[in-house]
C-alpha cells in the first residue's frame, strides 16, 4: 500500500464542481471523488500555512506542536509522518512545499547537522526531500536571495528563461501593452497571461516531478506532493488566463451588518490592506478569474497524474488523498487571504480514494462527519498497517468512514487556533503577544470564536445563518449555547497532549512493575499485597554473627 498525499495551497473547499461551484468545472477532482469519499465537513487546525501544515504533518493541534505561525520553527524531536511510517516499513517523501522553518537552535544544541540523514529529516518535517520548493521567490530592494536554491528556478533557467529569478520575471508576471513587466504581485495584472510556456509553469513542473518520482519509486512509500498553486500571486499562463471572466465571479458573500460595530478583532482584520483590496469589486473581478484558472490548471494536471497511475497499474496499490492547507476569503466577509474562521478560510476540500475492496461500498459518496486535518496522520498510520499512537497523534483515523463503518463516539466538535501575534492587527488592537490568540469551536451548527485579551466571544448559528453574517456573541439570549461551547473548549483544553513518551499500553505495562521487583514501601505487615510479592521477604532469617563490644575485649 502506497499513499499519494496531494495538497494544493489555498484551495477553497467550494471551488470544485463536485462541491457545487456554479461556473468552475473540475472533472478530475470529481473523478477522484467518484472513486472515493468526499468529506464535506473538514477543518484545518489553524487557518495559516505554516501552522496548518505542521498539524497535518504531526497529527497534533497547533498548541501541541507549537509552530503556530509562519516562520515559527517546528521544535526538534516533534514526531511527524515520516517517523511514524518508517516504523511500518514505509518511506516518506516530499515533493514541493512544506512552509516548514527548521529549529536551527535546537539542532545546534543537540549537535545535529543538516547534512546528515537525521538532520536533513529534522529540517524537512520528517520527510526525505525528493524535490523541495516552497515558491514565493521575491526580488526586493535588498536583492534576490535564494537561500534554498529553488529547483524550479533552476529548471526554468535550463529551459532558457534568463535572469536570477525567472519565477518572478516569467512564471508570475505578464507583459503589459507597452512591453513592460506586469508583475503578478499587483492585483490589477491578474487578468494578463503569465509570460511563460504553460508546460513550464509551476503546476505542470511539479506534476512532471511527481511522475518522475513514481517511475523510480521502490518499496512502500508515502509521497507528499505539495503544489504552491492556486496560492497568490494570482496570475496564470494561457490558455487558463481568459477561461473565466467577471460573469463567472460569484457575488461576494458579505453583508453590511458585518461592518456595523464588528467584534474588535474582526474589525482589525477588515481594515488591513489585504481586506481593503478585496473589498474593491475591480480587484475581485480580476483576481477570481485568475484563481479559477489556476484551479482549472490544477485539475488538468491532476488528470494527467491519475492517467499515469492508471496506465502504470499504480492505481491498484496507491491511496490518493487530495486536500488543502486552508481556504481563501476572496472578498467574502469583507476579507482577503485566510486567517479567521469563516467557512471560506477554515474549511477545506478533502477527498480520499482507497483502492482496497473494503472501501468499495463507499465509492462516490459524501461523508458529513466533522473531520479535522490531523485525522490524516492517524489515517495514514492505520492504512499502513500500524496502530495509531494515540498519546502522540491527536487525530482519529478516517478508515472506518472509508470502509462504510460508523466509528464509536466520533467527535461532536472541531477545534481551530490562530496566533496573530506577529501581525499588524495585534498592534492595532493593543494586545500583548501572549493574548493575540484565537480559538474556534464548531459543533456542526454553532461556531464559537474566543479571543484572548478580554474581548467578548463571537458566535454564529450556521443553521439559521449559513453565510455567517450575524454575530450573536454580544446579543442576549444565547448564554446557554455559549456556556455549552465554552465547556467543549475547556474539555479540549484539558486534553493530555504532552505525555508523548509513554503510551497507554506502556502505562498499563508499568503498573505493578516495581512491586514485582520487590519495591514494597508502606506495608504494615505484608498482608495488603498478594503473597507472591512478599515471598522473598518471608521464611527463615539468614543470620549473621553480630559481635558485641564485650566480644571485642575477649
Amino acid at each position: 500500500m502506497n499513499i499519494l498525499f496531494i495538497m494544493y495551497d489555498q484551495l477553497r473547499f467550494d471551488y470544485l464542481s463536485c462541491a457545487g461551484h456554479p461556473h468552475l468545472h473540475t472533472p478530475n477532482f470529481d473523478r477522484l471523488a467518484e472513486m472515493g469519499v468526499r468529506f464535506s465537513e473538514a477543518y484545518v487546525q489553524s487557518p495559516i500555512c505554516g501552522a496548518s501544515r505542521m498539524s497535518f504533518y504531526t497529527g497534533r493541534y497547533a498548541s501541541s506542536h507549537g509552530a503556530q505561525w509562519n516562520g515559527f520553527p517546528l521544535r526538534v524531536g516533534e514526531l511527524t509522518l515520516g517517523d511514524h511510517l518508517r516504523k511500518l516499513g514505509m518511506d516518506s517523501w516530499l515533493l514541493g512545499k512544506t512552509h516548514m522553518k527548521v529549529d536551527a537552535e535546537g539542532m545546534t544544541r543537540l549537535g545535529l547537522s543538516p547534512d546528515t540523514v537525521i538532520g536533513a529529516r529534522q529540517s524537512e518535517c520528517g520527510f526525505d526531500a525528493f524535490i523541495r520548493d516552497d515558491g514565493l521567490w521575491g526580488a526586493g530592494p535588498d536583492g534576490f536571495y535564494d537561500s534554498k536554491r529553488s529547483p524550479y528556478n533552476e529548471y526554468l533557467k535550463s529551459k532558457g528563461y534568463d535572469g536570477d529569478n525567472p519565477w518572478a520575471d516569467y512564471a508570475n508576471a505578464g507583459v503589459d501593452d507597452d512591453g513592460n513587466m506586469a508583475s503578478g504581485w499587483m492585483f490589477m495584472n491578474a487578468d494578463k497571461q503569465a509570460n511563460i510556456r504553460e508546460e513550464d509553469s509551476e503546476t505542470p513542473w511539479l506534476t512532471s516531478e511527481t511522475i518522475r518520482f513514481l517511475d523510480q519509486a521502490e518499496g512502500n512509500w508515502l509521497a507528499h506532493v505539495s503544489f504552491i498553486k492556486p496560492h497568490w500571486p494570482y496570475i496564470v499562463p494561457a490558455p487558463y488566463h481568459d477561461m473565466f471572466g467577471p460573469n463567472s465571479v460569484p457575488a461576494a458573500r458579505r453583508h453590511a451588518t458585518e461592518r456595523t460595530d464588528p467584534h474588535p478583532v474582526y474589525g482589525a482584520f477588515m481594515n488591513n490592506k489585504i481586506a481593503q483590496a478585496f473589498q474593491r469589486d475591480e480587484v475581485r473581478e480580476k483576481v477570481i478569474p485568475a484563481y479559477m484558472g489556476l484551479i482549472k490548471q490544477c485539475d488538468d494536471q491532476l488528470g494527467r497524474l491519475l492517467d499515469h497511475l492508471e496506465a502504470t497499474g499504480r492505481m491498484e496499490d496507491t491511496m490518493i488523498v487530495v486536500t488543502s492547507d486552508h481556504g481563501d476569503y476572496l472578498g467574502d466577509h469583507w476579507l482577503g487571504e485566510k486567517d479567521l474562521f469563516h467557512e471560506p478560510s477554515v474549511k477545506i476540500p478533502l477527498i480520499i480514494y482507497d483502492p482496497r475492496r473494503k472501501a468499495d461500498a463507499t465509492r462516490g459518496t459524501t461523508c458529513d462527519a466533522l473531520v479535522e486535518s490531523i485525522d490524516l496522520a492517524a489515517t495514514f498510520v492505520e492504512a499502513g498497517g500500524g496502530k495509531v499512537p494515540g498519546h502522540i497523534i491527536e487525530g482519529r483515523s478516517l478508515m472506518p468512514w472509508l470502509n462504510g463503518e460508523t466509528p464509536v463516539e466520533w467527535r461532536d466538535f472541531v477545534i481551530s487556533e490562530y496566533d496573530y501575534s506577529v501581525t499588524p492587527m495585534r498592534t492595532a488592537l493593543g494586545v500583548s503577544a501572549d493574548d493575540a490568540r484565537l480559538f474556534m469551536v464548531y459543533d456542526g451548527r454553532y461556531k464559537l470564536i474566543h479571543a484572548e485579551g478580554g474581548f467578548r466571544p463571537m458566535l454564529f448559528d450556521t443553521l439559521t445563518d449559513p453565510d455567517e453574517f450575524h454575530d450573536l456573541g454580544g446579543q442576549p439570549g444565547h448564554e446557554a449555547v455559549l456556556a455549552e461551547l465554552y465547556e467543549k473548549l475547556a474539555r479540549w483544553g484539558r486534553r493530555n497532549a504532552q505525555r508523548v513518551t509513554r503510551s497507554d499500553d506502556d502505562i498499563e505495562a508499568m503498573r505493578g512493575a516495581s512491586a514485582r521487583k520487590g519495591i514494597l514501601p508502606f506495608l504494615v505487615d505484608g498482608s495488603e499485597v498478594p503473597e507472591e510479592l512478599t515471598v522473598k521477604y518471608r521464611g527463615p532469617a539468614r543470620q549473621v554473627h553480630l559481635q558485641t563490644e564485650q566480644d571485642g575485649h575477649d
